[in-house]
C-alpha cells in the first residue's frame, strides 16, 4: 500500500445517512448537528469523508462545502465522492457529474473518485460511456487524485474488473463479519483478490447497515461476555479495521453521539484477542443457525425460472431478517421484496419443522416459483419485477 494510503486513519466519515430537520426530505440535512459531528471526527483523528452525486439528492455534497471545505484548511481532510453513470441518461450527463460535485463542494480537486456501483449489467454503461478513460483523463489533468470504484458483487467480478482496469487506486467493498464467508457476498474472496491485484480497499458497511449494532439479545450476550465493556459497534469495526490491505473503514453516522462513540472505537482499536475471536466465531455462528434456508447460490433455479425471480436474493433477505430478528429492514429498504417475504413466512409457517430443512431434489425451484410469482396484495410492480430479474445483485444491496 502506498505510503499516503498507509497514514490514512482507518476511520472514515460516510456521509449517506446525515442528520435530518425533515425525516420525509432528504435534502434537509441539519447543517449545525453536521458542524458539531464533523468537529468531534476531525478532533478525533478521522480525515477521510465519503459522500457521493446522489447521496442526500445532492445535498450531502452542498452540506460538506458549508460543514467541512468552508471550515478547515485543504490539507485537513480528504474527499471521495462518486459518480452513478448508469443511473444517467447520456454519457454527456454522467460526465458532466464530476464538474457538479466540484463546484457543490467548492474544491478544486477531489481526493478519491468512484466510479459508483459498478458490476452486473452496469458494468456495461460504464463502458459504453468511457467513464474509465474519462476519470484517468481528470487524473492526469489534476481534478481528481486517486481513481477506484464500489461494487456490491462476487469476487469473480471484481477480478475481471481489476484485470480489465489494472490502472485503478482503490476499490470499495461490502466487508463485514457477516459477510465474511457469505455465498453472495463472498467478503473475504473479494478482499483476497483485490490483495492480489495490490489494489487497496476501502469497506463500506462494516456494521451491515446497522443490523450488526442491533444483534438478538442471544448473540450480543455471547460477545459482552467475552468484553462487557465493548460496544456492539466496537466488534463490527475491529473486524474490519484490523484485516490486511484496508485502507479505511466508512461509518455511515447520523448523529453526534454515533461520531463520539465511533471515534473512541477507533481510538481503542486493537487486533482481537484469542478469546474475543472465540466469541465472535460463536456470534457469527449462532447468527447464521439462525438462518431458516440452507441457501448457497448456486443459481440454478434462477436459470431455470421462467418467471425470473431472484430467489437466492429472495431467500438471502429472508435470511438476514431471520438472523437479525429485524424486519425493519425489509420495511425500510427493500418494500419491492415485502410481498414475497410476506408470503415466505406465511408458507413457511405452514409447512411442518421436520420439512423445513429437507427441500426435495429438483423441488425448490418450482415451489418458490410459485410462491413468488403468485399474486399478493400489494404485488412489485412489473419494472421493478424486470430489474430484479436483471440486476439481483442490485437489490440486494444499497449502492
Amino acid at each position: 500500500m502506498r505510503p499516503e494510503f498507509e497514514n490514512t486513519p482507518k476511520l472514515g466519515f460516510g456521509c449517506m445517512r446525515l442528520p435530518l430537520l425533515d425525516p420525509a426530505d432528504q435534502q434537509s440535512i441539519d447543517l449545525e448537528q453536521f458542524k458539531q459531528m464533523v468537529d468531534a471526527f476531525i478532533e478525533g483523528g478521522g480525515t477521510y469523508f465519503d459522500t457521493a452525486f446522489v447521496y442526500h439528492e445532492g445535498a450531502s455534497e452542498k452540506a460538506l462545502k458549508e460543514a467541512l471545505v468552508k471550515r478547515y484548511p485543504r490539507d485537513a481532510y480528504t474527499v471521495a465522492t462518486k459518480c452513478l453513470a448508469w443511473a444517467a441518461p447520456s454519457a454527456e450527463e454522467a460526465k458532466s457529474n464530476l464538474a457538479t460535485s466540484l463546484e457543490r463542494m467548492g474544491l478544486d480537486y477531489v481526493d478519491f473518485y468512484l466510479l459508483h456501483n459498478v458490476g452486473g449489467e452496469r458494468t456495461a454503461k460504464f463502458d459504453a460511456y468511457g467513464m474509465w478513460d474519462f476519470a484517468l483523463d481528470a487524473k492526469e489533468r489534476g481534478l481528481i487524485r486517486n481513481v477506484g470504484f464500489s461494487m456490491h458483487d462476487g469476487a469473480d467480478a471484481l477480478d475481471a474488473l481489476l484485470t480489465a482496469h489494472p490502472q485503478m487506486d482503490f476499490v470499495q467493498l461490502q466487508v463485514n463479519y457477516l459477510d465474511w464467508d457469505d455465498p453472495v457476498v463472498e467478503a473475504r474472496r473479494c478482499m483476497e483478490v483485490a490483495a492480489k491485484h495490490g489494489v487497496p480497499v476501502v469497506v463500506m458497511e462494516p456494521a451491515r447497515g446497522g443490523r450488526l449494532v442491533e444483534l438478538p439479545q442471544r448473540v450480543a450476550d455471547v460477545l459482552r461476555a467475552a468484553n462487557p465493556d465493548a460496544s456492539l459497534a466496537s466488534w463490527a469495526y475491529r473486524f474490519c479495521c484490523n484485516q490486511p490491505n484496508v485502507l479505511t473503514v466508512l461509518s455511515g453516522m447520523s448523529n453526534l453521539d454515533q461520531v463520539r462513540q465511533n471515534v473512541a472505537d477507533y481510538q481503542a482499536n486493537r487486533p482481537f484477542s484469542a478469546e474475543e475471536q472465540q466469541a465472535l466465531d460463536a456470534a457469527v455462528e449462532t447468527l447464521r443457525g439462525m438462518a431458516s434456508v440452507p441457501c448457497t447460490n448456486c443459481r440454478y433455479c434462477v436459470k431455470d425460472c421462467p418467471q425470473g425471480v431472484v430467489i437466492p436474493t429472495i431467500l438471502g433477505l429472508l435470511n438476514l431478517e431471520l438472523m437479525t430478528e429485524n424486519r425493519d429492514l425489509l420495511v425500510a429498504g427493500r418494500p419491492w421484496a415485502c410481498p414475497v417475504l410476506h408470503r415466505l413466512r406465511r408458507l413457511r409457517s405452514d409447512v411442518p419443522s421436520r420439512h423445513r430443512h429437507r427441500p426435495s431434489a429438483g423441488s425448490g425451484g418450482r415451489a418458490l416459483r410459485g410462491i413468488a410469482a403468485a399474486p399478493l396484495g400489494q404485488s412489485p410492480q412489473p419494472e421493478v419485477r424486470e430489474r430484479a430479474a436483471r440486476e439481483p445483485r442490485a437489490l440486494v444491496r444499497s449502492p
